[in-house]
């Protein structure tokens, strides 16, 4: 281990330390946390896989994410406003998936708002807390903060707007792992990737 934190991988290459511990972070940590996304439907999935991560681990996300897909039709925001009582019921019995009734519930409740949105809209809203000017690279998982005033704008934004189950820290994560904020400390193979 380095003095920044950073670990180095099978290849050699030195990475954020969380994104060594399993082999299913490594390809997260490489190939997506970080990078941009863009389009209603993929940020209305992450947000929902965070909400649904809140007082788990992500990797307990992660390994269910195919899962949670087949669940909630790709995370299509159209189909999932049409869900009903009955596969609120469904979604309940799925063991793919965290059974959690607030969080389902939630999950569904959010894609009947966002169904009456114009199209970019959420994708709009999401960017437009994005730090207008990029922070210094964290040099340990120390610097890294779970709340900055831009996540707390953005869950109080999304609340306005009538989103549930979204707080600072869970807006936080979600501008994390879509490239909002590059939180990849310094030195990693994938900050500048």
């Amino acid at each position: 281990m380095s003095g920044t934190g950073l670990l180095a991988g099978a290849d050699g290459g030195l990475r954020c330390p969380w994104g060594l511990s399993t082999e299913d972070y490594v390809a997260y940590h490489d190939t997506e946390w970080g990078k941009p996304v863009h389009g209603d439907d993929a940020l209305y999935e992450r947000l929902c896989l965070e909400a649904f991560q809140s007082g788990l681990s992500w990797i307990t996300i992660l390994r269910r994410r195919e899962g949670f897909r087949k669940a909630f039709a790709q995370f299509e925001i159209a189909a999932v406003a049409e869900f009903g009582p009955a596969d609120a019921e469904r979604l309940l019995a799925d063991e793919g998936i965290i059974r959690n009734r607030a969080k389902i519930e939630a999950t569904l409740a959010n894609a009947k708002v966002l169904a009456g949105w114009q199209p970019g809209e959420l994708d709009g809203l999401i960017w437009s807390h994005a730090p207008k000017r990029p922070g210094r690279a964290p040099r340990s998982t120390a610097d890294v903060p779970a709340v900055t005033p831009e996540s707390t704008a953005l869950a109080k934004a999304l609340k306005k707007a009538g989103i549930r189950f979204v707080g600072p820290t869970t807006a936080y994560a979600l501008m994390q792992a879509c490239g909002l904020v590059n939180d990849h400390l310094a030195g990693c193979v994938s900050r500048e990737a």
